[in-house]
């Protein structure tokens, strides 16, 4: 495709799973049966995928907890009461708080790579949260013969591990999700937490060759859970010329659902550099309403008349259901939001003449 598109990551877990995963949580249903629902879930989610034409896919993290805290599922040294991300409906999503040291994942993003790929031969995008997410893990006060240097030492050290993994077990792709930057505006507006995330997510990325950096991007939104987001209201151009610092190649920016594109690709205009990809946001699922290929066409029309076509690609927004337990889209309407977007596409590639 002249036109390179890639999706986000996450798609809708079947009902029938997402039930599975509560009684399992309660002790109603033993591991084998829920190890089977995920693997059905799995194969056909990568079904589904190839069926839309998508030339890049995903697992859909059908076997993830959440986007955010899969490499802690199961540690014994947490605590549930993190830090509280409030969404503009009114609810919360909390991350745990670590208690004791040393910081490890327990589970590495290279294992959903390795569960897909018995599934297909199509090229695989894997997904990873940030360091600087992981960092919000650490409390306020000091954790008693754990200091938070070490801490993060640590995390930095089980970042690079975690995407390593992945590019080793032949990852086109690695997306560091990256959605607290806006966030971090909010909690933060003088812009200091902001350029520590970008310097924690930097010392993870020095740790590649440029060709390496070619292949790993940064996904940046302002949430998408439950229909609702917890940053929306920040502005852009707070985050943009910062978010560009990070060396890396490619930059998936959320960009459909704002409602003045054209003053936001000026920034991303202004502010990217020569040598990163910018894949532009054509489809917001959080909103109800399905995209018809022609709109997405107009939409990525719209990012060429500022974008170079050689640094141009489209993807989603967000991720259809970044936490497992998120029911607001259905999996039938994600995949024909995909297959708008792929067609979408290839229709604007005709119309520029690639």
């Amino acid at each position: 495709m002249p036109i390179p598109t890639e999706p986000i990551g996450s798609i809708p877990r079947p009902t029938q799973l997402i039930e599975a995963m509560r009684e399992f949580q309660e002790g109603r249903l033993a591991q084998e049966k829920l190890s089977a629902l995920y693997e059905d879930a799995l194969r056909d989610t990568i079904k589904r995928f190839e069926a839309t034409g998508s030339p890049v896919i995903t697992d859909g993290e059908q076997t993830k907890p959440s986007f955010a805290t899969y490499p802690i599922h199961g540690l014994t040294n947490l605590a549930p009461d993190g830090i509280a991300v409030p969404f503009a409906d009114g609810h919360l999503r909390r991350l745990p708080r670590l208690i004791s040291g040393p910081f490890c994942n327990k589970v590495y993003a290279s294992s959903f790579l390795e569960a897909a790929r018995q599934y297909t031969h199509a090229p695989l995008k894997q997904a990873v949260i940030s360091s600087s997410l992981l960092s919000l893990l650490y409390p306020q006060e000091d954790i008693p013969g754990y200091s938070q240097g070490e801490f993060l030492n640590d995390l930095i050290g089980e970042a690079v591990k975690d995407i390593r993994g992945c590019l080793n077990n032949g990852a086109f792709k690695v997306q560091i999700d990256f959605t607290e930057a806006r966030l971090s505006l909010k909690l933060d507006p003088s812009g200091n937490l902001l350029e520590r995330f970008i310097g924690f997510n930097n010392r993870v990325l020095s740790q590649f060759s440029v060709p390496e950096r070619l292949t790993i991007g940064i996904h940046s939104c302002p949430g998408g859970d439950q229909d609702a987001t917890h940053s929306a209201d920040v502005d852009y151009a707070g985050l943009l010329p910062s978010l560009f610092k990070l060396n890396a190649g490619n930059f998936y920016i959320q960009l459909a659902s704002e409602k003045d594109r054209p003053r936001i690709l000026r920034l991303i205009r202004e502010h990217s550099q020569a040598d990163q990809k910018i894949f532009v946001g054509v489809i917001d699922p959080i909103n109800s309403y399905i995209e018809t290929p022609q709109e997405v066409r107009d939409r990525v029309l719209e990012a060429a008349e500022f974008i170079p076509l050689e640094r141009l690609g489209t993807t989603d927004d967000c991720g259809f259901s970044p936490f497992s337990d998120d029911i607001s889209t259905s999996r039938e309407t994600a995949f024909e939001r995909i297959r708008a977007r792929v067609v979408g596409t290839e229709l604007a590639a005709q119309k520029l003449g690639l």
